[in-house]
């Protein structure tokens, strides 16, 4: 095992600084991009080099090998980022110079050095669309390249398809849960596990299905209006200095006329009569109130019986299943802000595995982790728009029928993009096709069920010859 010790102080020196960047400052700038990898990625590619196999064009495939507990299915995400990040992939000098101070590749050929140097992402990807429902051992994405390519960008597809996925296929879940009229808002960034991620998680969920988020940097990046309401905090600090509750409410609709209203502070139903009190003497308009405590099923009956017409809105670590629980037990509510639990959970364990080096299919055979081999396509069957089953076949196969619509397509070209990235409405659009089309036991909640998922007779062949070599 090859870990790297800490620099010692004349190593660290020998760092360089780019330009007025300190490079003890842990952000990511795109330029940075390259060296956000795993260590082990640049001794293979070392290797590779010294081996003269750098060169040698190899595929590898990024699949799940089993879905998250209590998942029927995966929403694809993550690929326009992973496009970018493969379009900008270069070595600046001053990296290299940085790799070289830490004495690790002391004995790491010239040639290591002059690919990092000259080198750029030189090769083709294949890939589901966003917003295309996945299952376990369906490869979302293929890279075809010359073998140290591939091996460095491992890292850096898995952390931003992996994630992306995850809250993709978490807010795809909420919205089928919640339905198509119920307003739901990303409220997760500070649960994110990174500044970084939780712009990924606001584009994610967006993408699959929620209406808006309130991280202002998401929103404005991705032409959305940032969404949101208010804190308990402006209550108690306005409430205190004006002396009530709902002076504080009052100051608030001073300055943002209609907003939705914090009412939970103190007392939700007192409140409620206060704010009906006010509507009634045309005092104020209120286009809607937020609860984020107590039974929600109790107290957003009884201020729909107060408040009748201004939309509620709830709170508080909520996901799919207590969604569920709240409309089975009759609650009213109309929207949802769903933060921790949709930027957080069970990760999607997505990996990155080598298929084919230089026209020769490779598989992995360790116990549990067993892969297949050869580059490989996915064909959907439908039949009246519904999903029937997916077949798991060899790239040069073609589709057995027009049922049969095959998944990954070209969607890189010796390191160039073929189409600009989506706009998020037309993911948005796909995640909600995929998921209706989708059996019933695929998408409920308790005990999903993975559709069949068929190898082909051409992938059976093959895998059966290569165990037996």
């Amino acid at each position: 095992m090859n870990i790297a010790p800490d620099l010692d102080s004349s190593q660290a020196e020998a760092v360089p600084e780019r330009g007025k960047k300190d490079n003890s400052e842990l952000t990511v700038y795109p330029e940075d991009y390259s060296l956000l990898t795993d260590l082990y990625q640049l001794t293979m590619a070392a290797c590779y080099a010294g081996e003269s196999l750098d060169e040698r064009k190899a595929c590898f495939e990024l699949f799940v090998r089993r879905l998250p507990e209590g998942f029927g299915y995966l929403i694809a995400m993550g690929l326009a980022q992973a496009l970018e990040y493969l379009e900008q992939f270069r070595f600046s000098s001053e990296q290299i110079a940085a790799l070289q101070a830490t004495g690790i590749f002391s004995e790491a050929p010239e040639r290591f050095w002059s690919l990092l140097a000259t080198g750029r992402f030189t090769g083709d990807v294949w890939a589901v669309q966003e917003g295309t429902a996945v299952f376990a051992n369906e490869p979302l994405l293929r890279v075809e390249a010359p073998l140290w390519q591939a091996q460095i960008v491992e890292t850096y597809l898995l952390n931003t398809i992996n994630y992306q996925t995850l809250v993709a296929t978490r807010a795809a879940r909420l919205r089928d849960v919640a339905g198509p009229q119920a307003t739901l808002l990303e409220f997760g960034t500070r649960r994110a596990f990174s500044p970084q991620a939780s712009l990924w998680a606001a584009r994610a969920a967006l993408a699959a299905g929620l209406d808006a988020t309130s991280n202002v940097l998401a929103a404005l990046k991705l032409g959305r209006k940032p969404a949101g309401t208010m804190a308990h905090a402006l209550v108690m600090a306005l409430g205190a200095i004006h002396g009530s509750e709902g002076q504080a409410f009052a100051a608030f609709h001073h300055y943002f006329p209609g907003a939705t209203l914090l009412i939970d502070t103190y007392d939700a139903l007192a409140a409620a009569r206060l704010l009906a009190y006010q509507l009634q003497a045309g005092e104020i308009e209120l286009r809607g109130v937020r609860l984020d405590s107590g039974d929600l099923v109790a107290l957003s009956r009884e201020i729909r019986s107060i408040l009748p017409g201004i939309p509620i809105f709830a709170s508080g670590d909520l996901d799919e299943w207590e969604i569920a629980r709240l409309q089975a037990e009759g609650a009213c509510i109309d929207g949802y802000g769903l933060g921790t639990k949709l930027v957080t959970g069970s990760p999607v364990n997505g990996v990155y595995k080598l298929v084919e080096i230089e026209g020769i299919p490779v598989m992995k055979k360790s116990v549990g982790k067993e892969t297949y081999p050869g580059r490989k396509q996915i064909f959907r069957r439908f039949y009246q728009n519904q999903m029937q089953a997916d077949r798991l076949g060899l790239a040069a196969e073609s589709p057995t029928d027009d049922c049969e619509q095959p998944l990954l397509q070209l969607v890189m070209k010796d390191g160039k993009r073929l189409q600009p990235p989506e706009p998020l409405e037309a993911m948005r659009e796909r995640t909600a096709i995929n998921v209706a089309s989708l059996p019933s036991e695929t998408r409920r909640l308790s005990e999903p069920q993975q559709p069949p998922v068929e190898l082909s007779k051409e992938l059976q062949a093959l895998l059966q010859q290569m165990q037996i070599s």
